[in-house]
């Protein structure tokens, strides 16, 4: 195909389109105002005879740059696939017919609408470049697993199925991890009445004949550097050797260590080796070698064993966990098992406040305990009280009464904690234009624990967390990914969770990687753009080293050279666009999206004039979550105002000041940003985009107020995804705000 720009408009008449609106009218406007050198109608043009029509101009007419107007671009992506060419969409049928009522009172306004999308996706097409990727990578499919427990060997086991090559850096001198030490596991098959076997040995067997896994013991990472494609790792052993090796992704499965009860005085776990935690008994119970189960202070057989249950979790004292680690009741039912099955009529007592028991194994596990005689107590214990023979002290919760009970052995239920680096973001990184000038190099966060994967960040040397801790990987919007981009978290490093669920998470952490890997070697972006071939280019003559963009980068993809200018990372970019939102200077763009792109769509609106009386509503939509609401408004028939005009963003991280300004004045009447929940249970999926887009908007009450327009003109939401009827009231709610203060003095 030649460099020569050719564009081409197909308007679909399908779908009730063509009855609704005058198709006539739109291809007029596409060829004389929009510039499309062609434009052709088709009845069905997700069709095989349309997209046929479609294919056949790429390749003889020599189409580059094609405007579908028809479904909305979240519609029909297989069909309209076409990355030969640069392409836009306008969305005719969910975001116009389907949210306007069908009457003849109504017909101007619609046909209105669908002439203004028209001229918005012509406007952005023209401004679009096809991007290409960098050729910076070649396919690296080695992944490396930090981590050689259940969650690491499920993941490696699971990657090297897949015929993906293998390193596992354990930094014990043996694989299995906590599970080498438990005697047993909780059953994850019907009837689930008996504990089963962990199952480490025969993963550690199958790793060791695997021809693809290779494994470093009493290892650790001594230093990440590189990106997805081509992380380069420094492995260090114990001795001090070091050997380098090159991965396409990474898996972190470091998994969890347990919450230490020492400081809570009442257990007296200090005072007495008869008081242990679940970790300790599983040890006891393995060196009994299927015998009684004897305590540790004089080798006796257990008659008599307590079990207290969520010691030191849901608390909000100091020190204390706030949160459950969910799996500890069940845990408890297989250890008391022990007892019943070794420990001949050992009396066998779990005092619980709450009993959880989620999971598969869930109700007939607690069942199989009753038939075994084992004893639920509802309790709350007040103190342990060590000696001979140990006195638990407890408040019964049903009789509502205090009491106690006498035990050879006392287990206590503890939390897991996860076993992450140092946080990152811990210490908040503030722009200081002055500080960082009269630095030669960027500051790193101050950290308390020892690194894992020793990151060559400018962000820092590990994963971000979410809270308490566990990394951020969001259950909804990217699990098992990081802000670190073909870095994924697996296991009780992302949540508590048991066994079964580690091996489960490990696997789809292992799909993720390899796919990172895949498309980190054809230049891709990672989830949730995968398959983006787009990423940022600078304009350094324009350039103010401002480091904005450094350090609003979500995601680590951008440090700085030694002059001080942003130097990018194609591989670890999302593509959120983060930081050309964050650009004060506007140099910095994407080939298929930038400040550009999306201020020619504002600017090609048809504004009305003042006497119209017909206002403009600019609508700035997170294609993720609030740009899908809408759409589901229009297929559940939700009217959304005529007056309105939505542009999907990529991120809300992504909107420049400059459309705000520009729109006011060019005459818009009321400004609606709509994008993801932030905050800690965020669901944002470029993490702090949201956040970021609402810490920019407050600053424009200043601009507005220098304008001399009402501050209520522009308004930021937080709009999920299930938002259907919400959304397009937001966008309502600003029209009859605009009614009330009037439209704007801005108008031509």
């Amino acid at each position: 195909m030649s460099d020569e720009k050719k564009f081409a408009g197909y308007i679909c008449t399908g779908c009730g389109i063509g009855e609704r609106l005058d198709s006539s009218q739109l291809e007029m406007i596409a060829t004389r105002e929009g510039k499309m050198q062609s434009c052709k109608q088709h009845e069905m043009l997700c069709s095989s005879e349309g997209v046929q029509m479609i294919r056949d101009d790429i390749s003889s007419e020599g189409a580059s740059h094609i405007m579908i107007a028809a479904c909305s671009r979240r519609a029909k992506v297989e069909a309209f696939n076409f990355p030969e060419v640069a392409m836009t969409r306008a969305n005719l049928r969910e975001g116009v017919i389907w949210v306007r009522p069908d009457a003849p009172e109504h017909q101007e306004t619609t046909q209105e609408m669908a002439d203004d999308y028209i001229r918005m996706a012509c406007a952005e097409l023209r401004s679009l470049k096809l991007p290409h990727a960098s050729g910076e990578q070649s396919l690296n499919k080695t992944i490396l697993v930090v981590g050689g427990g259940i969650t690491g060997m499920t993941a490696a086991l699971e990657s090297a199925a897949a015929g993906y090559p293998v390193h596992i850096v354990e930094k014990q001198g043996a694989l299995g991890g906590q599970a080498a030490g438990y005697a047993k596991a909780i059953p994850t098959r019907s009837p689930y009445k008996e504990p089963r076997d962990t199952g480490v040995a025969e993963m550690i067997a199958a790793i060791e004949a695997s021809g693809l896994i290779t494994v470093h013991l009493n290892s650790t990472v001594a230093k990440t550097a590189g990106a997805p494609g081509r992380f380069n790792v420094d492995i260090a052993t114990e001795s001090g050797a070091v050997s380098n090796e090159t991965f396409g992704a990474i898996i972190q499965a470091t998994g969890f260590k347990l919450y230490d009860p020492s400081n809570l005085q009442q257990y007296g776990y200090s005072s007495s080796p008869d008081i242990v935690t679940n970790a300790e008994l599983e040890k006891l119970v393995k060196a009994a070698a299927g015998g009684p189960v004897k305590r540790p202070s004089d080798g006796k057989e257990v008659k008599a064993v307590a079990f207290v249950q969520n010691v030191g979790q849901s608390s909000s004292e100091e020190g204390q966990l706030s949160y459950h680690s969910g799996i500890g009741d069940l845990i408890a039912i297989k250890q008391a098992m022990y007892f019943k099955d070794q420990n001949s009529d050992c009396d066998t007592t779990i005092l619980f406040n709450n009993l959880r028991t989620p999971g598969a194994a869930g109700e007939d596990f607690y069942r199989a305990g009753q038939e075994k005689m084992i004893t639920f107590s509802k309790a709350q214990v007040s103190e342990v009280v060590p000696g001979d023979s140990l006195e638990v002290k407890f408040q019964d919760l049903i009789l509502d009464e205090e009491t106690s009970m006498q035990a050879d052995l006392v287990v206590l239920d503890v939390g897991m904690m996860p076993n992450s680096g140092p946080d990152p973001y811990a210490v908040p990184i503030v722009i200081d234009e002055k500080a960082e000038a009269a630095s030669e190099t960027p500051r790193a966060p101050t950290v308390t624990v020892d690194s894992i994967l020793n990151l060559d960040y400018r962000q820092g040397t590990d994963l971000p967390h979410l809270k308490n801790g566990f990394t951020d990987s969001h259950f909804i919007c990217f699990p098992y990914e990081t802000r670190r981009t073909g870095i994924y978290a697996a296991g009780p490093l992302r949540r508590p969770m048991d066994m079964r669920q580690a091996q489960d998470d490990a696997a789809g952490a292992a799909m993720k990687a390899i796919q990172a890997a895949e498309n980190a070697g054809k230049g891709m972006a990672a989830h949730p753009r995968a398959g983006d071939l787009s990423f940022p280019s600078f304009r350094m003559d324009g350039c103010t080293q401002c480091k904005r963009c450094t350090v609003e980068c979500p995601f680590g993809a951008i440090n700085e050279d030694e002059k001080g200018y942003p130097l990018f990372n194609e591989s670890r970019c999302r593509r959120c666009g983060t930081c050309m939102g964050a650009c004060p200077v506007r140099v910095i763009s994407f080939e298929n999206y930038s400040v550009e792109s999306v201020n020619q769509q504002i600017k090609n609106v048809e504004v009305p004039e003042e006497f119209d009386e017909k206002p403009r509503i600019l609508v700035l939509a997170c294609e993720n979550d609030a740009y899908p609401a809408l759409d589901q408004a229009g297929m559940n028939g939700v009217e959304i105002n005529p007056w309105a005009r939505v542009i999907p963003v990529r991120c809300l991280g992504s909107v420049s000041l400059s459309w705000i300004t520009d729109s006011l004045n060019s005459g818009y009447d009321g400004i609606v940003l709509m994008g993801c929940a932030k905050g800690d249970d965020y669901q944002c999926h470029f993490v702090r985009g949201s956040a970021m887009a609402h810490e920019r908007m407050d600053k424009v009450g200043d601009t507005l107020s220098s304008l001399n327009l009402e501050p209520e003109r522009v308004v930021v939401y937080e709009v999920a995804i299930t938002d259907i009827e919400r959304a397009p009231k937001l966008i309502n709610d600003m029209a009859e705000t605009v009614e009330k203060i009037g439209l704007s003095p801005f108008k031509f």
